[in-house]
C-alpha cells in the first residue's frame, strides 16, 4: 500500500509569544519562528505507518508546503518511519489561503504520481491545524484530484481497494466506505504517534528529501500564493485589555464582604 501524508509544519504553540502577524498582508511570519509538526499531522503520519506495516509492502511519503527552514520537520517524519519526503518551498507560495494551498498540493501530488506512474492508494492528513483550524485543505485537495474524501476520522481500515473510515459526530459514531484512491483527514483520537528513535534518525539521513519550487511544479503563478488566494485577510486590530484592580482583603470573609459591597454599589 502506497500512502502520502500531507504534513503541516506550524509555529510551536508552546511559544505563542514568538508568533507575529504581518499587518500589511495578514500573514503569520514563519521565518525565524520555531516550527513543529502539527499534532494532527503526526496522527496522520502514524496512521499511514501503521497501514503500511500491516500490509507489509508499499511506502509512506510525506509532503509539506513550508519555508525551507522547516525541512528538519520532514527529516523528523523520515525518522519516524516515512520512506521519502517532498517539500514545496518558494516565496511565491507565501500568503496562500486554503484554496491556493490545496491547489498547490494537488499539483505536487500529480507530479509525484506521474513520476511513479501510479496513484497513491491513500492520502492522509490532519483534519485541521493549530495555526489555521479551517479543516478545508484535505477536502479541497481531494476535490482538485477528483477523489473520495472523508474528514474527522478516528479509525481506518482498508481491504480490496475499499477504505472504511469511522468518524465521530455529536451523538453517534458514523462508518463510511469509499473506493481507493481516497483522501482521509484524521483527528487526534485515531492513535498515539510513535517517538523518534536513535536508529530512526540514522536511517533518515539516507532517505530522499526533495525540495520543489513553483517552477519545478510548472504551476501558473497567478494560481498560487497570495495572488492566487480569493480569501483576503481583513484589518487586524490589537485590543488592549487593561482592567482596574481592587484588593478584596486578606481573609475569605473580608473578600466576601468586599464583593457584596461592590455588587450592591452596582445596583445588582
Amino acid at each position: 500500500m502506497n500512502i502520502l501524508t500531507l504534513l503541516k509544519p506550524v509555529p510551536d504553540p508552546e511559544n505563542e509569544k514568538d508568533i507575529r502577524i504581518d499587518e500589511a498582508s495578514g500573514r503569520i511570519i514563519r521565518e525565524g519562528v520555531k516550527q513543529v509538526i502539527d499534532a494532527e499531522s503526526r496522527n496522520a503520519l502514524e496512521a499511514a505507518l501503521q497501514l503500511r506495516d500491516e500490509s507489509s509492502q508499499g511506502l509512506v511519503a510525506v509532503l509539506a508546503m513550508a519555508p525551507e527552514s522547516a525541512s528538519d520537520k520532514l527529516t523528523e517524519a523520515l525518522a519516524m518511519g516515512a520512506d521519502e519526503a517532498y517539500l514545496l518551498s518558494d516565496q511565491a507560495f507565501g500568503g496562500a489561503d486554503t484554496y491556493a494551498t490545496s491547489r498547490t498540493l494537488a499539483a505536487a501530488v500529480r507530479k509525484i504520481e506521474d513520476a511513479k506512474a501510479a496513484q497513491f492508494d491513500l492520502i492522509l492528513a490532519g483534519t485541521s491545524s493549530s495555526d489555521g483550524g479551517t479543516a478545508h485543505v484535505p477536502v479541497q485537495t481531494a476535490e482538485w484530484l477528483g477523489r473520495t474524501h472523508i474528514s474527522n476520522v478516528c479509525s481506518i481500515e482498508t481491504a480490496d481497494g475499499v477504505v472504511r473510515a469511522v468518524k465521530r459526530s455529536e451523538e453517534v459514531m458514523l462508518t463510511f466506505e469509499g473506493e481507493e484512491p481516497a483522501v482521509i483527514a484524521v483527528t487526534r483520537d485515531i492513535n498515539k504517534p510513535r517517538f523518534v528513535t536513535a536508529m530512526g534518525i540514522i536511517k533518515a539521513r539516507k532517505k530522499p528529501l526533495t525540495v520543489w519550487s513553483a517552477e519545478d511544479l510548472g504551476i501558473d503563478l497567478q494560481h498560487i500564493g497570495l495572488e492566487g488566494s480569493p480569501t483576503k485577510p481583513g484589518r487586524l486590530l490589537a485590543y488592549e485589555q487593561n482592567r482596574a484592580g481592587d484588593e478584596l482583603g486578606v481573609t475569605a470573609e473580608e473578600a466576601a464582604a468586599k464583593i457584596l459591597q461592590i455588587v450592591r454599589k452596582a445596583g445588582v
